[in-house]
This record gives C-alpha cells, sequence and structure tokens, in this order.
C-alpha cells in the first residue's frame, strides 16, 4: 500500500494569537487525509453507513508536535497504513511543509499515529471491517 499524500494551505482561521497552526487543527488535516484516502479507493463514509451499516471511529491518538506550520504555508499531510486487525487500522500520518507542490519532503512539522476502529452504526459496537472495504484498501492497486 502506497503512502497517500493530500495538500492543505493553512488560512488564517487555522492560527493562533502567536500566528502558528492551532495544536488541535493538525488532527483535523488528519482526520481529513484520511477521509480522502478513503476516497481514493471509491469508499464514501456516508455509503459505508447507510450500504454497510458501518462506521469509522478514532481510537487512540498519538502525536508528536515538532515545528510550528503558520499562516498561507502549504503543507502535505499523508495517511499510510502500518497495521490491520479484524475490526481496526492504525495509520502513521505526518504533516510536512510543502514549499513547491511537487516536492512533499520538506520538513517534518507534526507526525502522528492514528488507530481507528470499525463501529456497527446503530449499536457504536466494534464490527469487523467490511471484506469488501478490506479487499479495496489493502490491495495494491
Amino acid at each position: 500500500m502506497a503512502e497517500f499524500h493530500w495538500p492543505v494551505r493553512i488560512y488564517y482561521e487555522d492560527t493562533d494569537t502567536g500566528g502558528v497552526v492551532y495544536y488541535a487543527n493538525y488532527l483535523k488535516y488528519m482526520e481529513r487525509a484520511r477521509t480522502e484516502w478513503l476516497r481514493s479507493y471509491g469508499l464514501e463514509q456516508d455509503a459505508l453507513r447507510t450500504e454497510q451499516n458501518v462506521i469509522f471511529a478514532v481510537r487512540s491518538v498519538h502525536v508528536d508536535y515538532l515545528k510550528p506550520a503558520r499562516f498561507n504555508q502549504l503543507l502535505s499531510v499523508s495517511a499510510e497504513i502500518i497495521e490491520t486487525g479484524k475490526a481496526s487500522m492504525t495509520f502513521r500520518q505526518e504533516v510536512v511543509l510543502n514549499n513547491n507542490s511537487e516536492n512533499v519532503d520538506g520538513d517534518v512539522l507534526c507526525r502522528g499515529q492514528v488507530r481507528i476502529a470499525c463501529l456497527d452504526a446503530d449499536s457504536m459496537r466494534p464490527c469487523p471491517i467490511p471484506e469488501s472495504v478490506r479487499k479495496e484498501i489493502l490491495s495494491d492497486g
């Protein structure tokens, strides 16, 4: 599975009074990257709920903040599965300064691991990741 990258531009609303990205916004960027990663496989979360009665929810997060991002910078947010279970996936994610839209090898600003649980949408209890979803996201192409 290839690492997925999603671009994000820092807007004024993303920053705190010190002019840097507010720490909680990195979690939003990571969430959006995982959503876009899923979408890149043709999977939409609303359709998964309607058609398969499953949702994905964050189970745990570990984040290291390394350097600040600032207003108007272009970042690249990655998402890569590093572990799968019957009802969970663990992602490695990085937020990287991207001074050139062709280059995503800039300074790492933030990195984290996010564990996602698959839940039955009605009971909110863990359930297996649907086999059709597992096959799609775990395939190499």
